[in-house]
């Protein structure tokens, strides 16, 4: 017996918005990466399909002077290898190489990543360190939104049901800053993340700027440890008290026990990447 699931394939963005706005329930798909794993559970037995793979208009990496922007529907391979975005936003080139194998990164997009709002997506992290703004468009027009405010709770965001991700626009960090990204799981790859964390660390005349520092898998939604990233700006590197740093950041995220991991390792594992984060701040 077929499933009574429908399929619609976008011809143009202004199409894409125009079912959007019909059938605001519809549900937008890129690379469908994620759709794979849900059709493998067998958790797809109804709903409307928005394939979004043909859009041009949300494709390519544009670097002006003091930004990046980025469209919903590149892939992380394209991230990766992208020169630009390597010398910018080195941590996010790592996330984009740390998801999944090729195959994903050759179809995952991260707009998709972004949409999907999983707390334990490889991406966000490094896009809240970076400070992201997103561009949801509609018919109704387009609107700008802090990354940071676009996670409302688990799997639900600020997207409305007729918007999609358009763009995402990083600004350019300071110059020198360290730029620092690690994700733990289960193995080196192809691996859901235990904790992630990605953190962004200005130096200007010996002290630390504006610390930015984020964390996935520790919380129902990723986290902006935003408490402890004031603690650390402003001072110089090598009088950071850690034990007040690692306490404070124990102290902005919520882990919990689950199939992949406990929340004692998660708090714990959280500290250790706290703690590889300071040491390349020291190290400049």
């Amino acid at each position: 017996m077929t499933t009574p699931v429908r399929w619609t394939r976008a011809q143009s963005l202004r199409h894409a918005l125009q079912v959007m706005a019909a059938e605001p329930s519809v549900i937008p798909i890129a690379g469908g990466t994620d759709l794979m794993v849900l059709l493998a559970l067998g958790g797809l037995h109804e709903g409307h399909l928005l394939d979004l793979w043909p859009l041009g208009e949300l494709r390519g990496i544009s670097a002006a002077p003091h930004e990046t922007v980025i469209g919903a529907l590149t892939t992380y391979r394209e991230l990766a290898t992208h020169p630009a975005v390597a010398e910018r936003h080195p941590a996010l080139v790592q996330a984009a190489r740390l998801s999944g194998a090729w195959a994903i990164q050759n179809r995952g997009t991260l707009g998709g990543n972004l949409g999907n709002a999983s707390p334990a997506a490889d991406s966000s992290p490094a896009l809240l360190a970076y400070g992201a703004r997103l561009e949801l468009v509609s018919v109704r027009g387009a609107r700008w939104v802090d990354y940071a405010d676009f996670h409302l709770g688990y799997k639900r965001t600020a997207r409305a049901g007729d918007e999609l991700i358009a763009r995402i626009a990083l600004a350019v960090p300071p110059v020198p800053a360290t730029h620092f990204y690690r994700k733990v799981g289960a193995r080196k790859a192809q691996a859901i993340s235990k904790v992630c964390l990605a953190g962004l660390a200005p130096l200007r005349d010996g002290r630390l700027g504006e610390v930015r520092l984020a964390l996935g898998a520790v919380a129902p939604t990723v986290v902006l440890a935003r408490q402890t990233a004031a603690y650390l700006s402003g001072r110089r590197p090598m009088e950071i008290d850690r034990l007040a740093t690692r306490a404070l950041l124990e102290g902005e995220i919520a882990p919990i026990d689950d199939i992949r991991s406990s929340a004692w390792y998660r708090r714990r594992v959280a500290g250790h990447l706290l703690g590889q984060f300071l040491d390349a701040i020291q190290q400049g």
